[in-house]
């Protein structure tokens, strides 16, 4: 009991955590902070929460070669699956891009079973199948003026499904011979070093907000996603991934509501009906 109730207050510490930071990371971006930047902000972010977690182990860091390894593979397929997102929203439809990617937990939880062997009751199940398409729905975003200039965004969209699919699962399997603290430190440093790539994405020709509701404003808000990221580490350390993964990918409920609260902005049917089947679907899985 005491393992079900730890592994679930890290699960809702993220949800709660990713949801809010899904309702403020616009701010900066439409105060003329480009995404990219704030990419090197994030990565940036992820330092002290590594600091933190090193701190809770006195600094003792797993430095053999398969955590070495298995630590950045979480991170770069984290982090490289980020860049790729911004690149396939330059190319693509995000109406189809956003609802497609969301459903990485499939991925995940399909490894799980298969190679993990977890196993969970038939109501848990019914669980994750109610939160896959509530994850859908969420995700869902009315189409604009303007659709796509040929199909790489689809080649990118795979990607970026397999890579954040792939990520979770890895996470699940590198906590069975690593500390949490060492995934996530690697995780901090290969975010670090991607960060040239994202800065050669920037397009410099625009105008940049580098007052304080730009790199400032930025820092603030995204370090909600790191300890987020953090806090999913210790998640899957102690809860099933096919739970875990499905769990948290609600947090655009927590998005929404603040949007609707911040913003005054309504949810339509689509995303209406992707609320309800996240509230049913998190009192399943909470179980």
């Amino acid at each position: 009991m005491k393992a079900n109730r730890t592994w679930l207050s890290y699960a809702i510490i993220t949800t709660v955590f990713w949801g809010v930071w899904g309702a403020l990371i616009e701010v900066p971006q439409k105060a003329g902070f480009p995404p990219t930047l704030g990419y090197i902000v994030w990565s940036l972010t992820m330092i002290p929460c590594a600091l933190v977690a090193l701190y809770l182990v006195k600094w003792k860091i797993e430095k053999d070669k398969r955590s070495i390894i298995l630590g950045s593979a979480v991170g770069l397929l984290g982090a490289g699956g980020q860049l790729l997102l911004f690149q396939a929203l330059k190319e693509g439809p995000a109406y189809i891009i956003f609802p497609f990617i969301s459903l990485y937990p499939t991925l995940t939880i399909l490894l799980s079973v298969l190679i993990l062997k977890e196993r969970t009751s038939v109501l848990k199940w019914a669980g994750i199948g109610i939160a896959l398409v509530a994850i859908y729905f969420l995700s869902y975003q009315e189409p604009g003026a303007s659709d796509s200039r040929g199909y790489l965004w689809l080649g990118l969209s795979l990607l970026v499904f397999a890579a954040w699919g792939l990520q979770a699962y890895v996470m699940k399997f590198s906590n069975e011979t690593m500390k949490a603290e060492s995934i996530f430190f690697y995780m901090a440093i290969t975010a670090l070093l991607l960060s040239p790539f994202a800065w050669w994405m920037t397009d410099f020709s625009q105008t940049i907000n580098w007052g304080f509701k730009g790199p400032y404003l930025a820092a603030l808000i995204h370090v909600l996603n790191s300890i987020g990221a953090l806090m999913l580490v210790y998640a899957l350390r102690y809860g099933k991934a096919i739970i875990v993964v499905p769990l948290t990918g609600l947090a655009p409920v927590i998005t929404i509501i603040l949007s609707l609260i911040l913003y005054a902005v309504f949810p339509g049917l689509m995303l209406t009906i992707g609320l309800v089947l996240a509230v049913i679907a998190m009192f399943i899985l909470s179980l």
